[in-house]
């Protein structure tokens, strides 16, 4: 920063004209009044920056790394003066010149500032900006180009230079702009669509449209359907997948067809045989099914068939809207009438309907619907093998997870030779780190505490360590984080061997929650539960009004919502719908009122409770608070949802059960749980768990309740989350 240090001031004053003099040959370059304000411009930024880490102190230290805070404070601060000063002493920059330069020195960090506020860009990067500047500027007083430094620079930090203003009239600045696109849409393919049809006329438009059709065709359907200048490049391409993809585009039905582009570019399948499907969605999902079967082998020979992320979705919805939805809004009719819609389907029909849908498919629907129906059709009782062989193993490790979660494992493994099961899950663990998700690894996670046979259990056990061994040997460090994590959960399930995972894996608590953050800024405790107006609605909705009758609370209704305050202790304050008619949609709109309520007034729930069956739960998840804390599913199969919680809130608790939720456990545990937030007691879940497990005996219906300590998966993602942050730090 350019300003005369208080030192020298105290020199004047002690020592005198002479001591002035020492001081004077020390002080920084004179700044004339009229570039004075872009000085400050710059000292102002640079303070900005410095506020980013959340500390208000004289330092910019965003990293847990040490060494990386000091080199990126000393970039900020000494690197960033001595440019200040280069510039004021510079021989050949003339008065327009240096105001040139500070300008664009100071929008260069601004624009770091805004990047790294919004968690567009690393903090990495300040070091990247401040010496490609510096080496910048150094070149364009020389009138030379700018293109071989930026070229030395990731995207983030050449994109920053490139767009200050001190280089508008560079000579090398749009080919400098060029290799900058050409660079994010090799290293962001994800982007690269998006930017071309920004930059129509870019130069190397017409070579990465036909990149594109071979690795992004389904954003290159997109954009060849529209009518801009960008679509008229795509439709004049003369590479023939191009105009495979412009012809579908064209098609009113064309995202139909686009599911098979791979076996239609292939001439494996002809536009008529998928349109003769289209007749009938039960042989298009049949389509559907072969086609993902034949890319799903291909894949494991490596190879990746086109439009391979399309056709699944398209499968997934389609086992929805056609076989799933239907069977789950048959709950409560008899068998015979609820699972005719399936019952022609093949093994490997129905395996996609239980894979493909895992946040939809109803418990029931899984357990007592599709998975019997698929060894009713298997020609044999031992056919699990058999069976994932037929689907080429394909999404496996989702079939496992999915059988595990509903107490079908066991079964599943004893439909297979004792050693294909052992290979089976071996394999479930293995390669993990390959998977360009984390989906598989949370698979995993979320499995083994429902394994009961303690032979498997010890195999996962000793594969996942394995594995860990392997990648310490050969300093894979993505393998060695996901293996670390899944030891560390696995060995906590054991309370012997005595591990704290929010200690080891440096993650937020997760065998407590505090009752300070259960609170606002006001001190009060806010709830909110979710009642639907369906039967079960309508008779547990009495029971939890008449369990809070007692000289602990105080209540208040209208016509839409009941509020339940604390008379004792802390301030704690429950807000529940009432059941009004689902038929006319009144819970709704109660739920709807009582949210603008809260909103309106400032009353932001950090416990939010879902009291319903699991086909009100996507209800209950599209209001969610992202001030929730703790969230309690009571529906069945709510244990599969838990990916969609941590998504709105990421550090949130979780209690739900893996199987059926049950209105004489849901109800004694939220009494339990609310008494201990009223007297201000801290929840200590394992002494809580321990609780229920004698007040319910330890029935089945308990055991399938998982606490915030077993919800493996999401402990997974948040341990995984902050071990990434650390490294990039």
């Amino acid at each position: 920063m350019i300003k005369l240090k208080k030192a020298y001031l105290l020199l004047i004053f002690v020592f005198g004209l002479s001591g002035f003099a020492v001081a004077q040959s020390a002080a920084r370059p004179d700044i004339p009044l009229v570039r004075v304000y872009f000085h400050e411009k710059i000292d102002s930024t640079q303070k900005l920056i410095r506020k980013l880490d959340g500390k208000n102190d004289e330092f910019f230290k965003p990293a847990d790394n040490e060494d990386l805070n000091n080199r990126l404070d000393k970039a900020l601060t000494e690197r960033v003066d001595s440019i200040q000063d280069a510039i004021e002493s510079s021989k050949i920059a003339d008065n327009n010149d240096k105001i040139r330069y500070l300008r664009g020195l100071n929008e260069a960090l601004q624009r770091f500032y805004i990047g790294f506020k919004y968690q567009t860009v690393k903090s990495p990067v300040l070091l990247e900006v401040v010496s490609g500047y510096k080496n910048c500027m150094v070149l364009d007083q020389k009138k030379q180009s700018i293109f071989p430094e930026i070229k030395r620079h990731s995207y983030d930090a050449g994109d920053i230079l490139v767009n200050a203003y001190a280089f508008n009239n560079n000579e090398g600045l749009q080919a400098s702009k060029d290799f900058l696109t050409l660079k994010v849409c090799h290293e962001h393919p994800d982007r690269m669509m998006t930017i071309l049809s920004k930059n129509p006329d870019f130069p190397y438009t017409d070579s990465l449209i036909v990149v594109a059709a071979h690795t992004r065709p389904d954003d290159l359907y997109t954009y060849a359907a529209a009518y801009n200048k960008f679509a008229e490049r795509i439709r004049n391409s003369p590479d023939s997948l191009v105009q495979l993809i412009v012809r579908i585009s064209k098609m009113p039905t064309g995202r139909m067809f686009f599911p098979f582009l791979d076996n239609l570019s292939k001439n494996k399948i002809s536009f008529d045989e998928v349109e003769t499907a289209l007749k009938d969605d039960e042989k298009y999902y049949s389509l559907l099914v072969k086609t993902e079967i034949d890319y799903a082998d291909r894949v494991r020979r490596r190879d990746t068939p086109l439009s391979i992320i399309a056709l699944r979705r398209k499968l997934a919805d389609k086992a929805s809207e056609v076989y799933v939805n239907v069977i789950n809004g048959l709950h409560e009719s008899p068998d015979n009438i609820r699972f005719r819609k399936i019952a022609n389907l093949s093994p490997e029909e129905l395996y996609y309907l239980a894979v493909m849908t895992e946040d939809v498919i109803y418990t029931s629907s899984y357990t007592h619907g599709v998975y019997p129906f698929i060894w009713k059709k298997m020609k044999t009782a031992k056919g699990g093998d058999s069976l994932l062989l037929s689907v080429k193993f394909d999404y496996f490790r989702k079939w496992v997870k999915m059988a595990a979660n509903y107490n079908t494992l066991d079964d599943f493994l004893k439909r297979m030779d004792k050693g294909n099961a052992q290979i089976l899950m071996k394999a479930f663990v293995n390669g993990l780190e390959k998977s360009a998700t984390l989906e598989d690894a949370v698979d995993v996670a979320d499995s083994y505490a429902s394994i009961n046979d303690k032979a498997i259990q010890s195999l996962v056990m000793n594969q996942v360590k394995n594995n860990l061994l392997q990648a310490n040997q050969t300093g894979n460090k993505k393998a060695e984080n996901i293996y670390d994590i899944l030891n560390t959960l696995f060995l906590s399930i054991d309370s012997s061997n005595h591990i704290d995972l929010s200690e080891r894996l440096g993650i937020p608590p997760i065998y407590f929650m505090p009752n300070k953050d259960m609170r606002d800024a006001k001190g009060r405790i806010i709830i909110q539960q979710f009642f639907y107006g369906d039967e079960d609605g309508r008779t547990f909705f009495p029971m939890f009004i008449n369990s809070f009758r007692n000289v602990n609370w105080k209540m208040q209704s209208n016509n839409q919502w009941v509020t339940i305050s604390s008379t004792k202790g802390v301030p704690v304050t429950i807000y529940t719908n009432k059941p009004l008619d689902e038929k006319q949609g009144l819970d709704a709109q109660a739920q709807g009122a009582l949210n603008q309520y809260l909103y309106d007034n400032d009353l932001n729930p950090t416990m939010v409770i879902h009291r319903g069956h699991s086909y009100w739960l996507p209800s209950t998840l599209d209001q969610l608070n992202d001030s929730a804390r703790l969230v309690m599913l009571g529906s069945c199969g709510a244990y599969q949802n838990l990916s969609k919680v941590l998504q709105i809130c990421p550090t949130a608790q979780i209690i739900s059960s893996k199987q059926t939720g049950a209105g004489n456990i849901n109800q004694p545990m939220i009494n339990t749980i609310i008494d201990e937030l009223r007297q201000g007691k801290d929840l200590n879940w394992p002494v809580i768990w321990k609780r229920f497990g004698v007040l319910f005996n330890h029935g089945d219906l308990f055991n399938d309740y998982i606490p915030p300590y077993r919800n493996l998966g999401a402990v997974f993602i948040m341990a995984y989350q902050k071990e990434v942050m650390n490294e990039e730090d």
